[in-house]
């Protein structure tokens, strides 16, 4: 994370919260950044997660206004698990799709 200001004033950076791409580089700077709230971590990591920061071409990344390389979404998501401090694996595995739904059954 780059420096923008002393970890004990009590100014709030503003950039940081509109812009969180030009603060931080990785979603675990987002969680691990002593000075912000649980909700102000929720609410950048989410902005982050959000359909408007998908790349068009990879919709499984996103780059955020500000952000030198994206990210992909598992990361930002792991990143809102470790906040809940839920498991991380949780029990039934992940979901998986076999075959499309969009095919009429014969």
């Amino acid at each position: 994370m780059r420096a923008t200001t002393a970890l004990n004033d009590n100014v709030i950076d503003l950039n940081a919260v509109l812009h969180p791409g030009t603060v931080f580089e990785h979603p675990r700077d987002v969680v691990t950044h002593p000075a912000l709230s649980l909700s102000g971590k929720r609410a950048i990591l989410a902005s982050w997660a959000s359909d408007a920061s998908a790349i068009a071409s990879c919709p499984a990344l996103r780059a955020p206004e500000g952000l030198k390389a994206p990210v992909t979404i598992d990361e930002i998501l792991e990143a809102l698990c470790a906040l809940d401090g839920g498991p991380r694996n949780p029990p039934g595995g992940k979901p998986m799709r076999l075959r499309s739904v969009e095919r009429a059954a014969a």
